[in-house]
Protein backbone atom coordinates (compact mmCIF):
# COMPACT_ATOMS: atom_id res chain seq x y z
CA UNK A 1 0.00 0.00 0.00
CA UNK A 2 1.40 3.37 -1.02
CA UNK A 3 -0.19 5.32 1.80
CA UNK A 4 -3.42 7.19 2.36
CA UNK A 5 -5.87 7.24 -0.50
CA UNK A 6 -3.88 8.24 -3.62
CA UNK A 7 -7.02 8.68 -5.70
CA UNK A 8 -7.20 12.43 -5.13
CA UNK A 9 -3.54 12.92 -6.02
CA UNK A 10 -4.05 10.89 -9.19
CA UNK A 11 -7.06 13.06 -10.07
CA UNK A 12 -5.06 16.25 -9.52
CA UNK A 13 -2.20 14.97 -11.69
CA UNK A 14 -4.66 13.97 -14.41
CA UNK A 15 -6.30 17.40 -14.29
CA UNK A 16 -2.92 19.14 -14.49
CA UNK A 17 -2.04 17.06 -17.54
CA UNK A 18 -5.42 17.92 -19.11
CA UNK A 19 -4.83 21.64 -18.51
CA UNK A 20 -1.31 21.39 -19.91
CA UNK A 21 -2.66 19.64 -23.01
CA UNK A 22 -5.11 22.50 -23.54
CA UNK A 23 -2.60 25.27 -22.90
CA UNK A 24 0.38 23.71 -24.65
CA UNK A 25 -0.90 21.24 -27.25
CA UNK A 26 2.38 21.43 -29.16
CA UNK A 27 4.11 19.59 -26.32
CA UNK A 28 1.69 16.68 -26.59
CA UNK A 29 1.55 16.12 -30.33
CA UNK A 30 2.47 12.54 -31.23
CA UNK A 31 3.69 11.74 -27.73
CA UNK A 32 2.57 9.50 -24.95
CA UNK A 33 1.22 11.22 -21.83
CA UNK A 34 3.97 12.74 -19.76
CA UNK A 35 4.22 11.32 -16.25
CA UNK A 36 5.64 13.85 -13.84
CA UNK A 37 5.64 14.83 -10.24
CA UNK A 38 3.14 17.37 -9.04
CA UNK A 39 5.84 20.03 -8.55
CA UNK A 40 7.18 19.43 -12.08
CA UNK A 41 3.69 19.88 -13.51
CA UNK A 42 3.19 23.13 -11.60
CA UNK A 43 6.57 24.43 -12.75
CA UNK A 44 5.70 23.58 -16.34
CA UNK A 45 2.32 25.30 -16.07
CA UNK A 46 3.95 28.43 -14.64
CA UNK A 47 6.05 28.69 -17.81
CA UNK A 48 2.93 29.05 -19.95
CA UNK A 49 3.01 32.51 -21.49
CA UNK A 50 0.25 34.62 -20.00
CA UNK A 51 -2.00 36.61 -22.26
CA UNK A 52 -1.83 40.34 -22.09
CA UNK A 53 -3.77 41.45 -19.05
CA UNK A 54 -5.90 44.54 -18.78
CA UNK A 55 -6.09 46.92 -15.85
CA UNK A 56 -9.79 47.47 -16.52
CA UNK A 57 -12.09 46.12 -13.83
CA UNK A 58 -15.58 46.68 -12.49
CA UNK A 59 -18.19 48.57 -14.49
CA UNK A 60 -16.89 49.37 -17.98
CA UNK A 61 -18.18 50.67 -21.28
CA UNK A 62 -17.85 49.93 -24.96
CA UNK A 63 -15.48 52.89 -25.30
CA UNK A 64 -13.02 51.34 -22.82
CA UNK A 65 -13.20 47.94 -24.52
CA UNK A 66 -13.54 48.97 -28.18
CA UNK A 67 -10.02 47.93 -29.21
CA UNK A 68 -10.33 44.51 -27.57
CA UNK A 69 -13.77 43.93 -29.12
CA UNK A 70 -12.68 45.05 -32.58
CA UNK A 71 -9.53 42.89 -32.49
CA UNK A 72 -11.49 39.79 -31.43
CA UNK A 73 -14.28 40.51 -33.92
CA UNK A 74 -11.77 40.55 -36.75
CA UNK A 75 -9.76 37.58 -35.47
CA UNK A 76 -12.80 35.30 -35.10
CA UNK A 77 -14.97 36.78 -37.87
CA UNK A 78 -17.78 37.89 -35.55
CA UNK A 79 -19.65 41.17 -35.98
CA UNK A 80 -18.48 43.58 -33.27
CA UNK A 81 -22.07 44.77 -32.73
CA UNK A 82 -23.03 41.18 -31.85
CA UNK A 83 -20.23 41.11 -29.28
CA UNK A 84 -21.44 44.41 -27.84
CA UNK A 85 -25.01 43.11 -27.62
CA UNK A 86 -23.84 39.92 -25.91
CA UNK A 87 -21.79 41.80 -23.31
CA UNK A 88 -24.71 44.15 -22.63
CA UNK A 89 -27.08 41.24 -21.98
CA UNK A 90 -24.58 38.93 -20.29
CA UNK A 91 -22.97 41.26 -17.75
CA UNK A 92 -24.12 44.83 -18.33
CA UNK A 93 -20.42 45.69 -18.98
CA UNK A 94 -19.31 44.53 -15.50
CA UNK A 95 -15.97 42.72 -15.61
CA UNK A 96 -16.58 41.30 -12.12
CA UNK A 97 -20.05 39.88 -12.85
CA UNK A 98 -20.84 36.39 -11.54
CA UNK A 99 -24.19 34.76 -12.28
CA UNK A 100 -26.13 32.63 -9.83
CA UNK A 101 -25.04 29.62 -11.96
CA UNK A 102 -21.35 30.57 -11.69
CA UNK A 103 -20.76 32.22 -15.09
CA UNK A 104 -18.01 34.84 -14.85
CA UNK A 105 -16.89 38.11 -16.36
CA UNK A 106 -18.10 40.27 -19.23
CA UNK A 107 -19.23 37.42 -21.49
CA UNK A 108 -20.28 35.20 -18.58
CA UNK A 109 -18.09 32.18 -19.24
CA UNK A 110 -18.78 29.09 -17.17
CA UNK A 111 -15.58 27.85 -15.48
CA UNK A 112 -15.40 24.64 -17.56
CA UNK A 113 -16.00 26.56 -20.79
CA UNK A 114 -13.35 29.11 -19.81
CA UNK A 115 -10.86 26.31 -19.12
CA UNK A 116 -11.72 24.64 -22.43
CA UNK A 117 -11.00 27.94 -24.20
CA UNK A 118 -7.71 28.48 -22.34
CA UNK A 119 -9.02 31.43 -20.33
CA UNK A 120 -6.89 31.59 -17.20
CA UNK A 121 -8.52 34.67 -15.63
CA UNK A 122 -12.20 35.02 -16.62
CA UNK A 123 -12.36 38.43 -14.93
CA UNK A 124 -9.66 39.85 -17.19
CA UNK A 125 -11.53 41.62 -20.03
CA UNK A 126 -8.98 40.67 -22.69
CA UNK A 127 -9.11 36.96 -21.88
CA UNK A 128 -12.86 36.90 -21.25
CA UNK A 129 -13.81 38.68 -24.46
CA UNK A 130 -11.39 36.63 -26.54
CA UNK A 131 -12.72 33.40 -25.02
CA UNK A 132 -16.36 34.41 -25.42
CA UNK A 133 -15.91 35.59 -29.02
CA UNK A 134 -14.00 32.45 -29.93
CA UNK A 135 -16.78 30.35 -28.41
CA UNK A 136 -19.62 32.15 -30.22
CA UNK A 137 -17.59 31.92 -33.44
CA UNK A 138 -17.17 28.16 -32.96
CA UNK A 139 -20.88 27.79 -32.24
CA UNK A 140 -21.82 29.88 -35.29
CA UNK A 141 -19.67 27.57 -37.40
CA UNK A 142 -21.25 24.51 -35.77
CA UNK A 143 -24.74 25.80 -36.60
CA UNK A 144 -23.74 26.82 -40.14
CA UNK A 145 -24.09 30.56 -39.68
CA UNK A 146 -27.34 30.45 -37.71
CA UNK A 147 -26.53 33.16 -35.14
CA UNK A 148 -29.75 32.62 -33.18
CA UNK A 149 -29.01 28.92 -32.71
CA UNK A 150 -25.41 29.74 -31.78
CA UNK A 151 -26.63 32.23 -29.17
CA UNK A 152 -29.05 29.67 -27.74
CA UNK A 153 -26.18 27.18 -27.48
CA UNK A 154 -23.96 29.82 -25.85
CA UNK A 155 -26.64 30.31 -23.21
CA UNK A 156 -28.13 26.84 -22.72
CA UNK A 157 -25.34 24.62 -24.03
CA UNK A 158 -24.99 22.89 -27.38
CA UNK A 159 -26.47 19.62 -26.09
CA UNK A 160 -29.80 21.29 -25.34
CA UNK A 161 -29.90 23.00 -28.71
CA UNK A 162 -28.96 19.78 -30.49
CA UNK A 163 -31.76 17.93 -28.70
CA UNK A 164 -34.27 20.66 -29.58
CA UNK A 165 -34.88 21.29 -25.88
CA UNK A 166 -34.15 25.04 -25.72
CA UNK A 167 -35.40 26.54 -22.42
CA UNK A 168 -37.69 29.57 -22.51
CA UNK A 169 -35.09 31.65 -20.68
CA UNK A 170 -32.64 30.95 -23.52
CA UNK A 171 -35.24 31.92 -26.11
CA UNK A 172 -35.71 35.26 -24.31
CA UNK A 173 -31.93 35.65 -24.11
CA UNK A 174 -31.62 35.22 -27.89
CA UNK A 175 -34.51 37.62 -28.51
CA UNK A 176 -32.94 40.30 -26.25
CA UNK A 177 -29.51 40.03 -27.87
CA UNK A 178 -30.95 40.09 -31.37
CA UNK A 179 -33.00 43.22 -30.55
CA UNK A 180 -29.93 45.06 -29.22
CA UNK A 181 -27.83 43.76 -32.12
CA UNK A 182 -30.37 45.08 -34.62
CA UNK A 183 -30.44 48.52 -32.94
CA UNK A 184 -26.63 48.71 -32.93
CA UNK A 185 -26.41 47.75 -36.60
CA UNK A 186 -29.05 50.32 -37.56
CA UNK A 187 -27.23 53.03 -35.59
CA UNK A 188 -24.14 52.15 -37.64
Amino acid sequence: MIGPNMTNITRVLSRIEEINRQLMPELYQNTAPIKSKFADALNEASRVPRRAQSNISGKTSYTELRDIIDECAEKYNVDNELIRAMIQVESGWNTDAVSNKGAQGLMQLMPRTAAMLGVIDPFDPVQNIEGGVRYISDLTDKYRGNVEKALAAYNAGPARVDSGNIPEVSKRYVKNIMAIYKRLREAG
